[in-house]
This record gives structure tokens, C-alpha cells and sequence, in this order.
């Protein structure tokens, strides 16, 4: 028997599994392991936490087939040179093959008190924590929302429609929002938080972060909650692996997504380092590769690998608007926003 071990069953993850799984060899085991029974739709963490969408509405079951092995539980260590993963309350899992698509977590960048005394959304229970936080506030209740980026954009709109009663504010360190986008899409953004009052701070340094506070310096910036959307890193876990790792610290693989010094083991997603930015659609056009290298391995034949070629970015501002970037070209209002939510409806059916 030969046994695939997929580590994380988010975007990339998942598509490994039900790739192999649709021609897979009746002497090969895949085990995925994750925290939960069923994937969280990721992209969708920032309309969980303003109460915009249910839990139940973002899960993803995964697949069932006998050759599919579900183990649930935390991973406390991965020993590289004996193939072992070492998994909370269950036995060694010994592997041929290894995909690590373990995702991320916040990136606090040293900040004191900024892990103490913030939340943010990078994990469905982070979100979970959130979404209470943030609807437990008090009417006419400060939020901060550290992180003028992607997440943070689309938290603030969500919460904006879903608590209009709360006075928002997003912080950042740039000169705009969505400092990494072209000038116009920053400008309609810029426009649209405006006319929905949400107070928009830049070039602010945060030296610290304090119970109810946040600080600027010398200056005291005062808050109820504060969401931190102000970076990500890779996982513990992939953090303690003593291998060479790029100046964000994902893991340096070669063109098959492989570990040059751990032959057939595969890192894909935010744990892999990659010429793009991490996303959904990243580890998805990862996790395919990755598919079809070891199911050319397992029959013996050269995988052909395309080179990943990535359609754009979208995001939301609420449910009726949005904005996104298609090659060179700016998408901005309710075009944007109607494709996004055709690309979820279309992820939950391809992986449901």
C-alpha cells in the first residue's frame, strides 16, 4: 500500500484529494488531516465575522470514498527524514507521499499586545471569535481595523451594512487603501467608504496595542475592538521546519512544488513560496499540479506541467458593490461584485 498524506483540507488541499481520487489506483490511501470535518471557505471569513453569512453557509463536506481516510486533530510535528506526521490523540502516520497545505495565520510583525488584544479572521475559529466580538459591541461602538488590504477593506464594507450603527474605522501604515491596486480601483474604494462614513486613517506607524487602544507614537487612538488584517504568515507548524524559506518565511519548493532537499513532498498555498500573492485561486491552480505529478508518479509516466496563470483579483464592498483586477484592467461597482459571488457559488459546487 502506498499512502498519500495531505496536511490542511482548505483550497489546495482539497483539490489534491479529489483530483487523485477521481483515477486513483486501488493500492493507494489518502489521508487528509485537518482540525475540522469539513473545509471552511476562507474567502468568505470576512462576511462570517461582520454576520453577514452563517457558519453553515461557508462548509464544505469532504469527500467520502474508501480510500479516503479522514483524520481530525492538531499537527504537532512533521519528521521529514523517517516520513512521519505526528497528529494530537491519534498514531504516527507514515507517508510516500506528503502535501503540506497548512494555510496561515496573522502576522503581528512584532507589534506589542497586538496578539493579546486584537482578532482577525485567518482561521474559521478566529472568525468565529470575531463575529462575536464584533456583534456584542455596543451601539454607536468604536472598531479598528488594522490592515488596509484586501481583508480589511472587505470586513469594513460587510460590517458597515451589517452594523450600521457602528462607527468603523480602517488603519493603515500606506497612503491609501488598497495601497497594492491601480489608482482608480483606490479611488472608487476611497469614495465608496466615504459616502458610507467609514473613517479611513493613513500612515500610521502602530507602535503598540493596549486593551482598548490602539498607539500611534505619541498618540493614543482609542478603540472598543480591533480586527488586525496587517499581514499573514505560514503556520506554526511550517514555521519550527528547519529548511530554507523565503524573506516571508513560506518555504522555498522548486517548479513541481516540491522541497528540493524532501523528495515527494509537496507544499502548496500560503505555506509555499510563490512569484504571486497568496490566495484561493493560487492554491487551487497549485493543488492541481500537484495532483497530476503524483498521479504520473504512480503510474510510472512524466507529469506535463503548465505554467500557473492566474485570472485576477476580486473583492466585495458589501453585497451590492465591488472591485477586482483583470490582467492590466480595473473592474469597479456591481459587475465585479456579481462575478464574485459567481466564483463562490461555483466553488461550493465544485467542491461539495
Amino acid at each position: 500500500m502506498r499512502n498519500i498524506v495531505i496536511l490542511g483540507g482548505g483550497y489546495g488541499g482539497l483539490t489534491v484529494a479529489q483530483e487523485i481520487l477521481e483515477t486513483i489506483p486501488k493500492d493507494v490511501t489518502i489521508y487528509l488531516v485537518d482540525r475540522m470535518s469539513f473545509q471552511g471557505l476562507k474567502t468568505e471569513y470576512y462576511a462570517l465575522a461582520a454576520g453577514t453569512v452563517s457558519d453553515l453557509e461557508i462548509r464544505v463536506a469532504f469527500p467520502i470514498h474508501p480510500q479516503c481516510k479522514l483524520i481530525y486533530g492538531e499537527i504537532t510535528d512533521i519528521n521529514l527524514e523517517q516520513k512521519l506526521v505526528y497528529i494530537s490523540k491519534n498514531d504516527p502516520l507514515p507517508y510516500d507521499s506528503l502535501i503540506i497545505a497548512l494555510g496561515c495565520t496573522d502576522n503581528y510583525h512584532g507589534t506589542p499586545g497586538a496578539f493579546e488584544n486584537s482578532c482577525g479572521v485567518q482561521s474559521l475559529a478566529a472568525a468565529r471569535r470575531t463575529y462575536k466580538l464584533l456583534n456584542n459591541t455596543r451601539p454607536y461602538g468604536q472598531i479598528s481595523i488594522v490592515g488596509g488590504g484586501l481583508s480589511g477593506v472587505e470586513i469594513a464594507s460587510e460590517l458597515r451594512e451589517s452594523r450600521p450603527d457602528l462607527n468603523i474605522r480602517i488603519i493603515d501604515r500606506g497612503n491609501s487603501v488598497l495601497s497594492a491596486f491601480p489608482s482608480k480601483l483606490q479611488r472608487f474604494v476611497t469614495s465608496w467608504f466615504n459616502e458610507h462614513h467609514v473613517e479611513l486613517r493613513s500612515n500610521v506607524g502602530i507602535t503598540s496595542l493596549e486593551q482598548g487602544c490602539i498607539i500611534n507614537g505619541n498618540e493614543s487612538i482609542n478603540t472598543d475592538i480591533t480586527v488586525w488584517t496587517a499581514g499573514i504568515q505560514p503556520v506554526e507548524i511550517v514555521q519550527q521546519l528547519n529548511l530554507p524559506k523565503d524573506q516571508q518565511g513560506r518555504l522555498i519548493v522548486n517548479e513541481r512544488h516540491e522541497l528540493p532537499d524532501a523528495p515527494q513532498v509537496y507544499v502548496i498555498g500560503d505555506c509555499s513560496s510563490q512569484p504571486f500573492s497568496p490566495s484561493a485561486q493560487l492554491a487551487i491552480a497549485q493543488g492541481k499540479q500537484v495532483a497530476e505529478i503524483i498521479k504520473a508518479c504512480l503510474n510510472n509516466k512524466e507529469p506535463k506541467l503548465a505554467r500557473i496563470q492566474l485570472k485576477g483579483v476580486l473583492g466585495s464592498l458589501g453585497k451590492k458593490s465591488g472591485f477586482g483586477v483583470m490582467g492590466q484592467t480595473p473592474l469597479l461597482g456591481r459587475i465585479p461584485r456579481m462575478l464574485k459571488s459567481g466564483v463562490l457559488w461555483k466553488s461550493k459546487r465544485h467542491f461539495g
